[in-house]
């Protein structure tokens, strides 16, 4: 059974910073990201890695401030999320996702977190 367990979101000021967690058990390999969605609007991917190059991808809008990673260590498989730079605009409720269909394209599958806020004031 695939279960992810996120943490870290929480409220900051622009030009702070988070890093978001995930812990996947039951699932290694393949396709994983990070996804949102924020008020009014669709979920959209914000960056995905493949678990074994560690290959990354990254919506436009967070290049050059996010940083995807993923580990193994102390019997523990985690995902993060570093987030620099937050602006007002990156508000949303943050979903970790494994076993995605595409990396490149950002598109989801079947195993999702239960979802963690993120809020960002100016």
């Amino acid at each position: 059974q695939v279960q992810l367990a996120e943490s870290g979101g929480g409220s900051v000021q622009a030009g702070g910073s988070l890093r978001l967690s995930c812990v996947v058990s039951g699932l290694t390999g393949g396709c994983w990201g990070w996804f949102r969605q924020a008020p009014g609007k669709e979920r959209e991917g914000v960056a995905t890695i493949f678990w074994d190059s560690g290959n990354a991808y990254y919506t436009d809008s967070v290049k050059g401030r996010f940083v995807i990673s993923r580990d193994h260590a102390n019997r523990k498989t985690t995902m993060y999320l570093q987030m620099d730079s937050l602006s007002p605009e990156d508000t949303a409720v943050y979903y970790c996702a494994v076993d995605l269909k595409s990396c490149p394209r950002m598109i989801g599958g079947l195993h999702w977190g239960q979802g963690t806020q993120v809020t960002v004031s100016s």
